[in-house]
């Protein structure tokens, strides 16, 4: 039992190291390529940067005041394990921009555009991946930043609808509605733009993380091998009974499913108990049940 709580104590304190650097990533997108560019994208931060660039509200403020309300509909159907985490990125999210817009700043209160003028899409392009990359990690560690993010988690629970892909759809609204503000195409195209590379970003990250790879691994030290990757891997393990072609002699097949990470882990067991055994690893499009994605069905 102590055992099983310091490996989930651990599992959570990286998730919320990965979420803090994701975080970071997404704020120096917004403090370092965005704002001083005045460019816009989708979800509840865009809105707030919408609202700054026509008010002078900074954008955590806006941010933070909208994401409270959100937060009402993560607490009910989402549950309080991810509302808990979510709540977290929201307040070092709205402390993050606020500190890198600090940091940045010039000695006239002013952000300034670090790639130089006229480089907007050159900044749009650096910004969105920066965001993409910092919303993917946070996802990828059962994050959210708010806003429409808590949105596409509802929908993808029950639907198997990728997550970036559910964002687009909701932030569309929130893009062309800048046309009515600022009265000017080019900063809708560019929101679209920025839409669009994030969401290719997003689905990039979350996919490689949670690639599954299957291993069959033939070795006369089967039962020693199968023990180590379910005791030191912990990964589910089945054994089928195989027979050489050749020698006509039988053997044991230790079959294994396993995230792409944790492949290098089972490679060293593997070889400190038996380097003369011969492996065969294989990626998996997809792979449902206990330890991996949940199955949905539309």
């Amino acid at each position: 039992m102590e055992l099983l709580m310091k490996r989930k104590l651990g599992r959570e304190s990286r998730d919320y190291l990965a979420i803090t650097f994701g975080l970071i990533c997404y704020s120096i997108g917004w403090a370092a390529f965005m704002l001083p560019y005045q460019i816009t994208t989708g979800g509840v931060t865009g809105i707030a940067a919408i609202i700054y660039y026509v008010t002078g509200i900074e954008i955590q403020v806006s941010y933070f005041i909208i994401n409270a309300i959100f937060m009402g509909f993560a607490l009910k159907i989402l549950g309080p394990k991810f509302s808990v985490k979510t709540v977290y990125a929201i307040f070092m999210l709205t402390f993050l921009l606020w500190l890198f817009q600090t940091i940045l700043k010039d000695e006239d209160g002013n952000l300034p555009q670090l790639l130089g003028p006229g480089q907007d899409f050159m900044a749009c392009v650096i910004g969105a991946g920066l965001l993409g990359f910092g919303i993917g990690i946070v996802f990828c560690n059962n994050g959210s930043t708010g806003g429409t993010d808590i949105i596409a988690w509802i929908i993808n629970k029950y639907k198997d609808v990728t997550l970036g892909r559910m964002m687009m759809y909701c932030d569309i609204v929130i893009i062309s509605s800048c046309y009515f503000i600022f009265h000017d195409w080019r900063r809708v195209l560019f929101g679209f733009c920025v839409l669009f590379i994030m969401s290719i970003v997003i689905d990039y990250v979350i996919n490689s993380t949670r690639q599954s790879v299957q291993f069959l691994i033939f070795s006369k030290h089967h039962n020693e091998i199968a023990e180590g990757i379910s005791t030191r891997v912990n990964r589910g393990v089945t054994l089928l009974d195989g027979q050489g072609w050749y020698s006509k002699k039988d053997i044991k097949v230790v079959v294994v499913l396993a995230k792409k990470s944790e492949s290098l882990d089972i490679f060293r067991l593997v070889k400190d108990i038996d380097p003369d055994a011969f492996i065969s690893q294989s990626n998996v499009v997809g792979v449902y049940g206990e330890g991996f994605d949940k199955l949905k069905v539309k």
